[in-house]
């Protein structure tokens, strides 16, 4: 067991418009499956790349252990896969190889494939196999669910059950649950560290928010009863001293108590000041609260009712590539009100009938029906070709720039990101400029490929909150099996 220790850790890239990281400061044991969560934008990422040396900054970052980053960037797809693990780690032991492998249900036979032939599955499987195959490393494990199937996913969280001494950054309770004991946790003004997988963070969490607003709710009901008071004191005050300068009672003819009246003015000013100090006190204790809660306002969506029923209809399709089949005899239709989760292993042909329904050159034999004058809003599975600013791609999508900012805002975009470039954004950033425009858009039907991936997790459960209240009729593709659960009112499986 080792530590790494943060001190004082201060950040920003160059030119940015403000930190990343500010004064930050804690420790790790290296024996931990260390979970890693935080909003979209806030520094994941590149807190993985400090610890790996690619960037200057200021404060102090020690460890005995070697870092190593998942996913391994393979320059040249071409090479056989066994090469590519020798790029990794060239001292490797083959039968050490061949168990991690086994572990992870992947045949020693893709090993002498060439890299690129390999499926997402088998390329993330081989190159943790490869990466845990390193002696005493501390593996920096970076989104590696994303275009997983659910299957992959699960061997992949067995896997991981099994080993220690690792970070990884996944916005997947389900996969996040089963393989972590602490959480690394970037607020919005601080970094923590609790045990626990996410579910025992988040509802800490919960607990902590929910004891925060309401000790502000009792503060602000203080303040208010601090400032009434302090009005009626300077009013009794203000009375007491114009008592003081009257020469004479008129009606008595009895000359005041000019001494007693002074006692009493200064006990007035004395409890003013003492009300003035709680009330100070109660200010700035409120000024503590709430700086971490999590804004996760109700978003919007604009479904359209269609004027037939079904509005979609598949009868024996079948998509072939040149001499390649992806699926066959094809049959289902899409009914007004459904949200139909598309699921599959990697390969079974998802996105083909997504993009088959979005009119994209798919060859197809079979009938597929799709009513007259349907509109669909579409959200594709990557994010490549975003650019430019967020009024330049509004116009171009022909969505109104200020709902589209609004709905950006309720993701987590502080408007400081709106002088940006899409290019600039994170990947998870990029993926809410999709979902946030297809939001903007009325629509019969929403089609949405893989739309979480790099989404973090309270994103997530807003956009399921914005589902199941609004109801529009939905065919997505998507390996969050809490998401499904929570969504899906039917599941189609290829």
């Amino acid at each position: 067991m080792s530590l790494i220790s943060v001190n004082n850790l201060t950040f920003a890239y160059d030119g940015s418009y403000d930190n990343i990281f500010e004064n930050v400061s804690f420790q790790i044991d290296t024996n931990w499956k260390l979970g890693f969560t935080g909003r979209n934008g806030r520094g994941k990422t590149t807190f993985l790349n400090l610890l790996l040396g690619k960037y200057e900054y200021s404060g102090q970052i020690s460890s005995k252990v070697h870092f190593d980053y998942f996913p391994f960037e393979v320059a040249d797809q071409s090479v056989t896969t066994i090469e590519v693990v020798e790029q990794v780690v060239p001292a490797y032991e083959y039968w050490r190889l061949a168990k991690e492998l086994n572990e992870l249900a992947v045949s020693e036979e893709v090993l002498y494939r060439p890299f690129g032939t390999l499926s997402s599955g088998e390329r993330t499987k081989v190159l943790l196999a490869a990466l845990f195959l390193k002696e005493n490393n501390f593996l920096l494990i970076d989104e590696p669910t994303n275009h997983l199937d659910q299957h992959a996913r699960q061997i992949v969280s067995d896997y991981l059950q099994r080993k220690k001494g690792f970070i990884l950054v996944s916005h997947d309770r389900t996969f996040l649950d089963a393989c972590i004991d602490h959480i690394l946790s970037i607020n919005k003004t601080n970094i923590e560290i609790q045990k626990g997988n996410f579910s025992t963070w988040y509802y800490n969490k919960q607990l902590q928010d929910s004891f925060e607003t309401a000790e502000n709710e009792k503060l602000v009901k203080n303040i208010k009863a601090m400032e009434s008071a302090a009005r009626r004191t300077a009013r009794w005050s203000d009375t007491i001293e114009k008592r003081k300068s009257r020469n004479s009672d008129r009606d008595a003819g009895v000359k005041p108590d000019k001494g007693h009246i002074g006692a009493q003015a200064a006990k007035m000013m004395k409890r003013s000041l003492a009300v003035q100090k709680r009330k100070q006190d109660a200010i700035e204790e409120k000024s503590k609260l709430l700086k971490n809660i999590e804004r996760a306002d109700s978003l919007k969506i604009h479904p359209l009712s269609f004027h037939t029923d079904p509005l979609i209809t598949f009868e024996d399709v079948s998509v072939r590539y040149g001499e390649t089949p992806v699926f066959g005899n094809l049959t289902f239709d899409v009914k007004r009100g459904e949200r139909i989760a598309l699921q599959g292993r990697n390969g079974c042909g998802k996105s083909s009938v997504v993009k088959l329904i979005c009119g994209f050159d798919v060859p197809f034999d079979g009938t597929m029906r799709i009513g007259s004058g349907l509109k669909i809003s579409y959200v594709p599975q990557g994010t490549s070709g975003l650019s430019g600013t967020l009024d330049d791609y509004a116009a171009a999508r022909s969505i109104d720039a200020t709902l589209f900012k609004a709905i950006l805002r309720k993701l987590d975009f502080a408007r400081i990101q709106f002088e940006k470039r899409i290019e600039d954004y994170s990947d998870g950033q990029k993926k809410k400029v999709l979902i946030a425009a297809s939001l903007c858009e009325e629509a019969h039907l929403y089609i949405w490929d893989e739309p979480l991936n790099y989404i973090d997790v309270i994103s997530r459960m807003q956009i399921e909150d914005l589902l199941l209240t609004y109801k529009p009729t939905m065919l997505f593709v998507e390996h969050d099996n809490a998401f499904c659960e929570n969504v899906a009112t039917r599941i189609r499986i290829l």
